[in-house]
């Protein structure tokens, strides 16, 4: 049976751009930096929290061999319009690491807000992804109306 989530794909226009922003700006370690498939290869470039050291991201740039060039072309115009969200990074202060990744250099589409499942700020990567920075609160606020968070941007 399926015991968790090991590996997720961040879509990313250029991986050593990426590598710096995922490992300088947000912490992130790099967990593998490889190419496969010898010279002119895929590069498999994963990182991940050192907290969770059985879930990382790979930071792949759109093409062969999982993406045709129309598909590889597409993912990459999504990508830099912003336009897909990579997920949800936590954290124990939202505030706090808001305020250290804005000092970093780090964009924000959003400050901290409060939601039904926590504080959080929306940022972009180099690439133009976006990702909650969330502070989770241990039951749902459901005071809070939902539709205060259907928008990231």
């Amino acid at each position: 049976m399926i015991k968790g989530i090991a590996i997720s794909t961040v879509w990313v226009l250029d991986q050593d751009r990426a590598k710096e922003f995922y490992t300088e700006k947000l912490g992130l370690e790099v967990r593998t930096d490889m190419t496969m498939g010898g010279d002119g290869g895929m590069r498999w470039l994963t990182v991940g929290a050192r907290s969770q050291p059985d879930v990382e991201l790979t930071l792949m740039v759109p093409g062969p061999p999982g993406l045709d060039p129309e598909a590889a072309e597409a993912v990459r115009t999504l990508v830099g319009k912003g336009a897909l969200g990579a997920g949800v990074l936590s954290t124990d202060d939202v505030r706090r690491d808001y305020e250290t990744l804005r000092a970093k250099g780090v964009e924000f589409l959003r400050e901290p807000q409060e939601r039904p499942y926590g504080t959080e700020a929306i940022l972009r990567d180099d690439s133009g992804n976006w990702f909650s920075l969330t502070e989770r609160r241990e039951q749902l606020d459901p005071a809070k109306e939902w539709r205060e968070c259907v928008d990231p941007m």
